[in-house]
């Protein structure tokens, strides 16, 4: 079993595929890594050798990975919220930041709302 930046990867995928398992590794960046390392990209993961997983382990060493990727991002989103600007805004309030519409749509951002009836006053 490859386990690379704290993740165990699936081992019936593919290389590139497996990789993306990670983080902060996307397609490209994976194919990167394969290619540049000298591994075929459609080996799967659990035909790699011991010393291919390290060169791997090598490459994703020099990438923000994970944690520390997780944790600055967090940090940049704090850091909006606390200048006041619109997104800083938006991202304090729930809403979406990069111009979508509220009105109809935005159900990920908000949530699901219950609609509350008016009650009908009694009259005496």
């Amino acid at each position: 079993m490859a386990r690379i930046a704290g993740i165990d990867l699936p081992k019936k995928k593919r290389g590139v595929i497996g990789l993306t398992y990670v983080f902060g590794i996307g397609r490209s960046t994976a194919k990167q890594i394969l290619t540049k390392n000298g591994i075929d990209e459609n080996i799967k993961v659990e035909d790699w050798t011991d010393a291919q997983v390290g060169l791997i382990r090598e490459s994703i060493s020099e990438i923000k990975t994970e944690g520390q990727l997780r944790s600055e991002i967090q940090l940049n989103i704090k850091r909006l919220m606390d200048i006041g600007c619109q997104r800083g805004i938006r991202h304090r309030a729930g809403l979406p930041l990069r111009g979508q519409r509220t009105k109809n749509n935005s159900r990920t951002r908000k949530g699901r709302r219950k609609t509350v009836a008016n009650k009908k006053k009694v009259t005496k």
